[in-house]
């Protein structure tokens, strides 16, 4: 990938053609301004950039929302020691910046760190993504292969289709997908959650009524159903739908015709029925709580979506996945998973599958205060592990703030001379100061 590199400052032409000439293997785009910035992020694609001068001068809570915005680059920044002394800019250069070197710059190691930024920045660049259904079913398993395999299959037929699968395994999009890859993929797909409509409503809903049928009834509804006309109806938790309301969707299926509640003519409707349950329909049947004839309408075409625990393969694809398509959510600083959040989630059951799976890494994306995601972040820390885990972390704290007093009262308050006797960067050093509250 050719190196691109956007620089935002106002350095006069001398410092310029001193620090670009250090950077020969870059293809430099400049601009003074955000507003400029902005635009040239529009039309350039850009992962790497630089801020020269701007943090400091330039109003904290304005730079913050550029960052935030543009947090897919890896941002390094050239600072002087005013913006070092502000507390908001060093909390500006700890929640965004990938790295940053203080004035006056060295341009050697500018380039090696910028270098360092583009390497990081291209590993966690999200792949392209295909709006589609098949992009939506996401997964390299075995399990979900077969899966998308049946799914073009039963798309080029007319035939109900019945998926079924544990709650928040995927039954919707596997709906969707067949619908998608259809020749009815231009008409309308009109998805019911049977279990979420009152059963009082749920005949005028799908059947719809004229004006008259019942008190209230003050002009004519179209039901869900003939919404659907030349598309497709996706009835999920079909296990949940009345058993008078069975007899009529069974009508439907043999008659493909329905009768809107207080009218005296059928209508013909072309509508394909996907139902979807995570209760065993065939079991139903036999307790006497789901029609059989109904039953073996809808299976015309059977599937069953994978619970997660059965395509462990796709877990971090999922993960990496729910992180892109959530990331206008979560803290700026957070730029990915942790060794114990991949181990964790690699070893979590799902009971709540890819739904489970989602929530958690959303809540996680908030949530996590470092720049990795960790397992706590995740909810999967017990709380007697955590009641340690605290108090562990209070000692070390205790620890830890004591050797940095200690340090810089041995180096007379000189940042640079405790860093390098802690053997750690100056980065660092002024993170940990920020952290424990350390004003010098």
């Amino acid at each position: 990938m050719e190196r691109r590199l956007l620089y935002i400052g106002t350095a006069d032409a001398h410092i310029a053609k001193r620090l670009f000439d250090g950077l020969e293997n870059w293809e430099v785009c400049q601009v003074a301004t955000l507003a400029e910035a902005t635009q040239a992020l529009r039309k350039t694609d850009v992962i790497v950039g630089l801020l020269d001068g701007i943090i400091g001068t330039l109003r904290v809570r304005e730079i913050d929302h550029f960052l935030r915005v543009h947090s897919r680059v890896h941002w390094v920044g050239i600072v002087n020691g005013i913006a070092l002394a502000s507390d908001a800019c060093r909390d500006l250069i700890a929640d965004h910046l990938y790295d940053y070197h203080s004035e006056p710059v060295d341009v050697r190691r500018l380039a090696h760190t910028l270098g360092h930024a583009h390497g990081w920045a291209t590993i966690r660049r999200p792949r392209p993504r295909v709006p589609d259904s098949r992009q939506r079913q996401i997964g390299s398993s075995d399990a979900m292969i077969r899966l998308r395999e049946h799914v073009e299959r039963v798309a080029r037929t007319a035939a109900p289709v019945l998926i079924w699968g544990e709650s928040g395994s995927g039954k919707e999009l596997a709906a969707q997908a067949i619908h998608e890859e259809s020749p009815r993929a231009r008409a309308p797909f009109i998805a019911v959650n049977c279990g979420a409509i009152a059963p009082s409503l749920i005949q005028s809903e799908l059947f719809g009524y004229e004006k008259g049928a019942f008190t209230g009834a003050a002009h004519n509804k179209t039901g869900l159903l003939e919404a659907a006309n030349g598309g497709t109806i996706f009835l999920d938790e079909i296990a949940d739908l009345p058993k008078e309301l069975q007899a009529n969707l069974l009508r439907f299926l043999q008659e493909k015709t329905i009768t809107r509640l207080g009218a005296t003519r059928a209508t013909p409707l072309d509508v394909r029925v996907i139902a979807a349950s995570h209760v065993n329909l065939r079991e139903a049947t036999v307790q006497g709580t789901f029609r059989e004839d109904l039953y073996y309408r809808l299976a015309v075409l059977p599937i069953r979506v994978p619970p997660l625990r059965e395509r462990r393969e796709d877990l971090m694809l999922l993960a990496d996945h729910f992180f892109q398509v959530y990331g206008h959510e979560k803290n700026p600083r957070v730029k990915g998973f942790s060794c114990s959040a991949i181990n964790a989630i690699l070893a979590h059951d799902w009971p709540g599958n890819v739904r489970e799976l989602m929530n958690r890494v959303r809540r996680a994306m908030v949530m996590a205060e470092g720049r990795l995601i960790g397992d706590d972040d995740l909810g999967f820390v017990d709380p007697l592990r955590r009641d340690v885990s605290v108090a562990l972390d209070d000692t070390l704290m205790q620890s830890e703030k004591q050797a940095l007093v200690s340090c810089l009262e041995r180096s007379r308050q000189n940042i640079s001379l405790a860093a390098r006797e802690l053997g750690i960067s100056r980065t660092t050093m002024y993170r940990l100061l920020s952290k424990h509250g350390i004003r010098l």
